[in-house]
Parts: structure tokens; sequence; C-alpha cells
């Protein structure tokens, strides 16, 4: 999730805590098949200590696809060493493998991030591609009792999955607190760490052989940008697939009236989903619309605003008029700042007339202030709404289901700040790493209500990357209709993991087919 999220104060990180292995029948809260536990210590009874190069193993069923698949889940830490050796840190994971696979060689390997940067791997685990999800509603609303349930829709049956909590996030945490979090906290030094980490992963799972695939959500698709060509160049591992969830500007530079220019594709969609348009435009199927607003952006509106304060009055006034007729906002609300519109204002004014505010990450939530005046809303509405569901069922399943016990806080959002934010160019670093390996492939997925990292951004993004044009053949962008956590709606869920399946069947090469041009 994107960084600009972490506003929640976020408490000192505690110790490690012991993870305790004990078999029991399976959870009624979840509703997961009996599993039996990995033997493990006994449990310290009050314990904030961790052996933080240990694990714990269950074994389970899922069906997909109406197939019944058997895999072992195993939860656990692996250590991250300073430069003499030393362990410095304690990076948590959760690691899904089919288990009626006897020869892993051809066996594609998924390796999975969220975002914030502050946050883990959490949402992607039970919201998406895991081989659990969450209770919700078809829409993605919280239901109670909370818990988890089998993911039809899991791509477990085609590829092993690890899910990745980097430092401070989850449960992992730095072994005391006088190692700096300068060594983790930062765009290079957290794709530096997090790459030798991969390697020990993939070493000690027997993976070399494997097709490997990076996902990331939000911030995690700037860290699986630049894990690209840092696992080709640092660690020699070469990848078949990059998957950019809900991605973030990657480094690219645009100004701001370009960015902002950008956005206007988004708050179409997102007045179109609450009926907030003309007729005309309302009667039309979404993405029937939106190409005549992207189209209206990128070659009117960047144009005009690049002239700034001496854009032709008559102009300016005839670009106010379709702005407002495209967004759902007042030719006066437009006009009055300057035909470009901040999203705070947006997500404050589109519905205020209405007593509601819109969410940021997932504008189809609507949010209640304490007054309807000002120029942004009180809170995320969309972020509470995960956070209801998500904390609680990741606890459960963690602890009920995957027996992984410890007094240890599950960090929604940890203290990763200050962030290093200088010499992003992972942008650039993907492109080098599709161009210097044919094998590679990258797919984005964006959610066309999504206001963090909205849809028209990533396509930029998409068109910015490489620009000889000579890549662009393994280079795919599909739009959802929800919004960040794009798998949420269950019709999207569904449709997004199915294409999952055919990237990861279509990037992986067929026996015999060399890495060349």
């Amino acid at each position: 999730m994107n960084r600009l999220l972490l506003f929640i104060a976020f408490l000192s990180a505690g110790l490690f805590t012991r993870a305790i292995a004990q078999p029991s029948a399976a959870s009624p809260a979840t509703g997961a098949q009996p599993k039996t536990a990995a033997p493990a210590e006994k449990p310290v009874p009050g314990s904030r200590i961790l052996n933080i190069d240990s694990a714990v193993t269950t074994h389970a069923e899922v069906t997909i696809k109406g197939q019944r698949i058997p895999y072992e889940a195993t939860a656990g830490t692996i250590p991250v060493w300073d430069e003499d050796g030393k362990p410095i840190a304690g990076v948590f994971y959760t690691y899904y493998q089919r288990s009626d696979i006897t020869n892993r060689d051809s066996r594609p390997l998924v390796i999975s991030f969220n975002g914030g940067p502050g946050t883990p791997s959490v949402w992607m685990e039970i919201g998406y591609t895991g081989p659990r999800r969450l209770n919700l509603d078809e829409e993605g609303y919280p239901i109670q009792p909370y818990g988890v349930k089998e993911n039809p829709y899991s791509i477990l049956d085609v590829a092993d999955i690890v899910y990745i909590d980097p430092v401070n996030t989850g449960f992992s945490r730095t072994v005391n607190k006088d190692i700096p979090g300068s060594k983790f906290f930062g765009v290079n030094e957290d794709i530096k760490y997090l790459a030798e980490w991969i390697a020990t992963f993939v070493s000690r799972k027997n993976r070399w052989a494997s097709p490997k695939f990076l996902i990331g959500e939000s911030y995690g698709t700037t860290r699986a940008s630049g894990l690209a060509l840092e696992l080709q160049n640092a660690q020699w591992m070469y990848l078949n697939g990059v998957i950019l969830v809900s991605p973030t500007e990657l480094g690219i530079d645009r100004s701001e009236y370009v960015k902002t220019s950008l956005l206007v594709p988004y708050y179409a969609a997102t007045a179109w989903y609450h009926k907030a348009l003309a007729p005309d435009l309302q009667k039309k199927d979404l993405t029937d619309y939106l190409p005549e607003v992207e189209d209206f952006a990128v070659n009117e509106l960047i144009p005009a605003l690049a002239k700034g304060g001496f854009i032709d009055s008559a102009k300016r006034q005839a670009l106010a008029a379709k702005l407002a007729r495209y967004t759902g906002l007042s030719e006066k609300a437009v006009l009055q700042c300057n035909l470009e519109i901040p999203t705070h204002f947006f997500w404050k004014e589109l519905l205020r007339d209405k007593g509601f505010t819109v969410g940021r990450l997932d504008s189809r939530y609507k949010g209640i202030d304490r007054q309807d005046a000002g120029a942004s809303p009180d809170y995320n509405a969309e972020l509470t709404s995960w956070l209801h569901s998500f904390t609680p069922a990741m606890n459960i399943y963690l602890r009920e289901d995957l027996h992984y016990h410890t007094d240890l806080k599950y960090n929604m959002f940890g203290p990763v700040f200050p962030w290093d934010n200088q010499n992003d160019h992972v942008g650039e670093n993907l492109r080098q790493a599709i161009a210097q390996n044919p094998y590679l492939h990258l797919l984005i997925q964006s959610g066309y209500y999504d206001g963090a990292c909205d849809y028209f951004n990533a396509k930029y993004s998409l068109w910015q990357l490489d620009p000889s044009g000579k890549l662009k053949d393994r280079l795919h962008w599909e739009g959802y209709r929800s919004g960040h956590m794009l798998y949420l709606r269950k019709p999207d869920l569904e449709a997004a993991n199915e294409n999952l399946r055919r990237f990861i069947r279509e990037s992986t090469p067929k026996p015999g087919e060399a890495a060349k041009y």
C-alpha cells in the first residue's frame, strides 16, 4: 500500500517472540482442513525472544477450479546478515508449496510483497493469491465472524508462493534496538537486503531451477521493479516475470501538470461509479467511456496546462467545462483549482452535497466527516474497512491455523521511517532487467477506482518504461473494476487470478526454448 497511507501512529517495535507449533484440530473460525504441525520447542509463557532462524510447517488442502490441491505451509523466519556475517534481523515469511509435486525444477515460484513501505504481505496472502481468503462480501466489505476460508481462485495449483514481510512489518524485526534502521529503510537499502534474503531462501528450499516470478503491490511494485535488476546483477538470479499490482510511479519523472492530467480518467471512473455524470455519459459502459477521457487528458489537457497561466481565457473556460463534465465537479470548482484538481479536494467534493466523502485507495467506499465543509476527508474510509477485516483474520490464521504462536504484535503498519527515497530509478532498473533477460515479461494490474496509484498513471509508466519500443511485446497492462486492492471484489479476484495463471504459463519457456534475441 502506498507510503502516503502511513499516517497511523507507529508503536515502537518489540523484540522477537518464539514461534511454537502444537498439533490441533481445524479452527472453527476459519473452516480450514485439519492439519498436523511440525515439532517445535515448548512455549515459554510471556517470552519475547525469538529464534530468528526457525520454521513451523503444517499441511492442508484447497479446492481450486474443481481440483483438490494438497499443500504444506511453512511459517517462519530467516536471518538477514551484515557484511561480517552477523545476524541483524529476522524476516518472517509464509511459504506454500503443493505437496503432490515430486520434481520442482519446472514448478514456478512466485515471490510476493505488499507495500507501504511499512506493510507486510497480509493483503495479497489472504486477499488475493493464497490458498486461504478472509471473510468478505462479494464487493469486499467486512463480514463477521472474522476468519478465513478456502480461496478457490488461488494460483497455488500452478505455482508455489512465498509471502515476505520486510523488516518491522508483520513479525519481522531487527535483532535488537541498536541496529540502525538505515540498513533497511530506503528504496535501495530495501532492495539490497531483500535480494540477499531471497537468494538464501531459494538456496534453502532448492528452488534455483524453478521459473521465478516477483509480484508486488503498491510500494511492493517499487521493490519488485528494483529487485528484478538487483537479483540479476548481485545474486545472478534471472526471473521469468514481474507482476506489478497497483504500481507506484516507479521513479519515472513526470511534471506536476502531467501527473494531475493523468488523474482525470480516474476521476471520471469514480464519478461514473457514483452516478455523478450527465445521462449521456452515465449510460455508457465504463470501459467504453474512459477512452474518450484518456484522449482528452493526453491530447488536450496536458498541452494546455504546459502553457500555465498563459492559456487563452476562452480555452480555459472550454477546458473547465470538459473537466466538469468528465469529473462530476462544478465548473466553478474546476476553475478555482486552475484546471488541476487535487486528489484530496476531489475525494471531499464529489459527494459533498450528499454528505459523503469517497475513499482514496478505493473510491467505491464512502465516508462521513464531522462537517461537510473542508478541503479533504477526515479519514480514509477504505483503509478503515480493510483493517477492520484483515487484522483479525490474519491473527486468527497465523496463530490458529499455521500454529505460529507468539506474543509479538503483527504489524499491519510498522515503523519504517525515515525512509530514504533518494535515487529511486526502479523503472529504469526494470527496463534494464527486461532488456538483459529475453525470458523476462512484465504484467501490470490496476483498479479503475484507485486514487493513490491510479490506473492511467500506471499506463503512462508502461509507455515510458521502454522509449525504444523494442520491448513492448513483453509489457502488458490490465484494468479491473475495483480499487487499489483490485482482488477484493469477487469477480475481479477470479479474473485477476486467472490472468496471473495465463501470464505465468505464457512467461515460462517451452522445453529447449533458449533465452536469446
